[in-house]
């Protein structure tokens, strides 16, 4: 490695900055508000995008969430770089049209209307509102379920639209409610204006509101609905779907992850233990859809997994922490089948892990390790009760027990820390990478190399340069 000083903090820079990426949306958690959380987060936008420009927009390509994402977009659009090559230009071009595709519809009709509020009107923003929308596969179904943001994106963009959108979009409500639409789904919203039994072809976040127009009772509606329902509202909906006595539940097993594991976690400990077999068929089931391929292929590895207190997150981020431990505890199980997981609390039934007591967390990494490993996965985020105990063990551990590194340790973080403008860490011997959706999880152990200093910012820009091409590759 011949990077200098100068660039191996660049990298150090780099690694925070997409650790905060694909960890913080911006909102409450336990130790910080959502002020800080957006201050902060946004501090670090601004001064990658201005130290670091070419390599920005590559952080598209790094699992970032949504919410960044979404300011990444924003960000290049509203402040394009100068100076970039015709190639540069085309790749950016590339990674933002990816992931707008990937990115939920509600999100991207945001950032087009924000877009809008703001005058950002180059050519590059107009193109790329227009090809996107161009590339929806059911614009009827969106201009009833994303009317707004449909409407700004389609007039700032100046879209042209299908004659019976443009109707529903643009004209007056009585002369919009007068025209005989051909689509099926812009006459039920239409009808449903004035009878309740017509709401029911209708998406249900669209639904609920003429629901409540009508006075429809809860119970009737979520039994009429449900067909219309996503699979991921079906989930959310469980607990009030049980409580109105309507019909057969969502099924676990086809849900994400994480979004399985926050709906175990919210459902009460005695329900769980009832429904073990289901619960625990269904989360063996997601995890190893989330492995795919690598599946099996991890060498023998100890998870130690944070279930203290603070994993109960925040109002608006209930059970996260808590539900990505318990998503990586199932998906490293499938990773490597031989692996063991130390719970901080010492629980030992993670079907029923809850959020309770202090976070111990150096006995339970020797825990870990007395058990042999080629890896050490550390889920927590970073509050130890006592924090120089915890470096001091894993820097004496690194620097005379292990030092040749025949154990790899990681240490993933889901929260955000605003205070420290960074992932907090837990000792400068283990490097620590931002957290959000435990798929992601083997190439966040790739990506985590990059933090024990032997890799500097050319390896970075390298890797980051084959990562943005294999995404853009990838079907």
């Amino acid at each position: 490695m011949t990077d200098t000083y100068a660039d191996l903090l660049a990298c150090e820079d780099l690694l925070l900055f997409a650790s905060a990426a694909i960890s913080s949306t911006g909102q409450r958690e336990f130790h910080s508000g959502a002020a800080e959380q957006r201050l902060s987060l946004e501090f670090l936008h601004e001064y990658v995008h201005g130290t670091h420009p070419d390599l920005y927009a590559l952080a598209l390509a790094l699992h970032v969430n949504d919410h960044n994402a979404a300011a990444i977009v924003h960000r290049l659009l509203s402040n394009p770089r100068t100076g970039a090559s015709a190639g540069e230009r085309a790749r950016e071009n590339a990674l933002i049209r990816r992931r707008l595709a990937e990115m939920p519809p509600q999100r991207v009709y945001r950032l087009f209307a924000r877009l809008a509020r703001e005058r950002v009107n180059n050519r590059r923003t107009r193109a790329t509102m227009r090809a996107w929308i161009a590339a929806r596969p059911n614009l009827d179904l969106d201009a009833v379920k994303y009317r707004p943001g449909l409407r700004a994106a389609a007039r700032h963009a100046r879209v042209a639209l299908p004659e019976e959108v443009g109707v529903f979009l643009f004209s007056p409500p009585g002369e919009r409610r007068r025209h005989r639409y051909g689509s099926p789904l812009l006459r039920a919203h239409g009808r449903a204006h004035y009878s309740a039994s017509d709401l029911y072809d209708l998406p249900y976040t669209v639904a609920e509101g003429f629901a409540a127009r009508h006075r429809v009772p809860r119970g009737v509606f979520l039994e009429g609905v449900r067909e219309r329902a996503t699979r991921a509202e079906r989930l959310r909906l469980a607990g009030t779907a049980r409580r109105h006595g309507v019909g057969a539940g969502p099924d676990p097993a086809a849900a994400p992850l994480l979004r399985l594991c926050v709906y175990v976690l919210s459902l009460p400990t005695a329900e769980r233990r009832d429904r073990r077999a289901e619960l625990e068929g269904a989360l063996a089931a997601s995890a190893l859809r989330a492995a795919g391929p690598a599946a099996g292929t991890w060498p023998r590895t100890a998870a130690v997994l944070d279930d203290s207190y603070s994993s109960i997150g925040s109002p608006v981020r209930r059970h996260h922490p808590l539900a990505a431990a318990l998503a990586c505890h199932h998906l490293i199980r499938a990773l490597a089948p031989d692996s063991t997981s130390h719970w901080v609390s010492g629980h030992t039934d993670p079907l029923t892990v809850r959020p309770a007591g202090p976070t111990h967390l150096a006995e339970r990494i020797l825990d870990a390790l007395d058990t042999g490993p080629a890896r050490v996965v550390v889920v927590s985020d970073g509050h130890d009760s006592t924090p120089p105990l915890l470096a001091d063990t894993l820097t004496l551990w690194r620097r005379y027990v292990d030092p040749d590194r025949a154990t790899a340790m990681v240490h993933l973080n889901p929260v955000f820390d605003a205070d420290g403008l960074g992932m907090r860490p837990l000792s400068p011997a283990v490097p620590t990478i931002g957290l959000r959706d435990p798929r992601t999880l083997p190439s966040l152990v790739e990506l985590a190399r990059f933090g024990e200093g032997r890799l500097g910012l050319s390896d970075l820009r390298e890797h980051l340069r084959a990562t943005a091409d294999a995404y853009l590759e990838a079907p």
